[in-house]
């Protein structure tokens, strides 16, 4: 049997689980817009006593290597999602440790950013997020994933504004 001419196949990943009910969902890429958000989302699930979810989209281009990486060694997509999550942590940590009494999941999906955000608030009280991402497109109120975010979701969406870098 000859496989020349054809790709490697890569086994798809299952979506990823819906947060749980109730649940504050937000969106976070490591930009200051995604930082306020999370505030915002933090904040609010202290008053509402609720759950925050914080989702972080990626792909192999924008993943962090993998702590066992090494130069001609192809990490697993467990290692690279492993890796996004262990930034994620890392990435909110300080806000995350100004609400003690919120429990926090941290989520890393292999997709785009805007189906892994419907997907994982299907079941949200809210999904929140930044009016501005790490995209190119520059003054524009809304980013593309908030756009379709607010367009696609089941749940309702608060997209943040953080006048205060205007």
């Amino acid at each position: 049997m000859s496989i020349e001419g054809t790709s490697p196949a890569v086994a798809p990943e299952a979506p990823p689980a819906p947060a749980p009910e109730g649940s504050i969902v937000v969106g976070h890429d490591g930009s200051a817009d995604a930082d306020h958000a999370l505030t915002i989302a933090l904040g609010l699930a202290d008053e509402l006593h609720a759950q925050v979810v914080i989702v972080r989209a990626w792909s192999i281009e924008t993943a962090p290597r993998p702590a066992n990486w090494e130069f001609g060694y192809v990490s697993s997509f467990a290692d690279y999602s492993e890796a996004v999550r262990a930034a994620l942590i890392q990435d909110t940590a300080a806000m995350v440790r100004a609400f003690p009494k919120v429990t926090i999941d941290f989520t890393a999906v292999h997709s785009g950013p805007v189906r892994s955000l419907i997907e994982v608030s299907q079941q949200a009280r809210m999904l929140v997020l930044g009016s501005r991402g790490r995209g190119n497109l520059v003054g524009l109120l809304l980013g593309s994933v908030s756009d379709q975010c607010t367009r696609l979701a089941i749940c309702p969406v608060l997209v943040t504004r953080n006048r205060s870098e205007r």
